[in-house]
């Protein structure tokens, strides 16, 4: 807890076993008051680790319903057990927990209500292992989504995200996809309801445990981002 504010650390899980352990080796136990993890029907043994490393609460999904399926279970009930805070980590250390503490400062004193890890400020993806296609690809959408919602972000494709509940609650966030364009869904409406996003420098890592989307997924992804782009734009031109 920090000024005091219940702090609740997210899990999206899916085949988490090999890195769950380490991820969870570096998590702030000094501020943070609860883990939450939700597995989406992995195939190996993430929910036995999970309960061998006393995670407090778990969510075993019988079907697999997706990355965004996966956080709407893990935000509603960060919502049902009163957390102040939620911060959304990927189990498979692709980010490090040890800027929970920077982001959670930020949120607890009121700075700003949503804080994201950037990799692109500083340079971390590539120094990180970021593929240069995805590199290229992250860019390129950038700098369109910053042109048709106004904005000024680093970058829109982060998964290393804390969020005051104030925004979880006053979004719609369990009306949008259950796929990885759940993400940009969740800006746009933050950005809808005037809420302002930080960022900090996140370093990251790319290797073979870490989850990835292939090249395919990724076009239909970036498909996805500027589908929703272009909505938000359009709302904005018929208000």
């Amino acid at each position: 807890m920090i000024n005091n504010k219940k702090v609740t650390v997210v899990l999206p899980a899916y085949n988490a076993a090999k890195t769950l352990e380490k991820t969870i080796g570096e998590i702030p136990f000094d501020i943070v008051d609860d883990i939450i993890l939700c597995d989406d029907n992995s195939t190996d043994n993430t929910i036995e680790l999970a309960k061998k490393l006393n995670i407090k609460h778990i969510i075993s999904h019988q079907v697999n319903r997706g990355y965004g399926g996966n956080q709407k279970s893990l935000y509603n009930k960060a919502i049902a057990i009163n957390s102040d805070i939620v911060i959304m980590l990927h189990p498979d250390y692709q980010y490090t927990p040890k800027l929970i503490t920077s982001m959670v400062s930020i949120i607890s004193q009121d700075l700003y209500p949503v804080v994201f890890g950037s990799r692109i400020l500083g340079g971390g993806a590539l120094k990180g292992g970021m593929p240069m296609y995805k590199y290229i690809a992250n860019r390129f959408l950038t700098s369109i989504q910053n042109l048709l919602l106004g904005q000024k972000l680093s970058e829109y494709h982060t998964g290393y995200r804390a969020y005051s509940i104030e925004v979880l609650k006053a979004i719609d966030y369990n009306s949008n996809s259950d796929d990885f364009i759940f993400d940009n869904q969740v800006i746009a409406q933050i950005f809808e309801k005037g809420f302002e996003i930080a960022e900090i420098t996140c370093p990251t890592k790319y290797f073979s445990e870490a989850s990835s989307i292939n090249l395919s997924r990724s076009i239909k992804y970036g498909i996805g981002v500027l589908g929703v782009s272009f909505k938000y734009w359009f709302k904005n031109l018929s208000d």
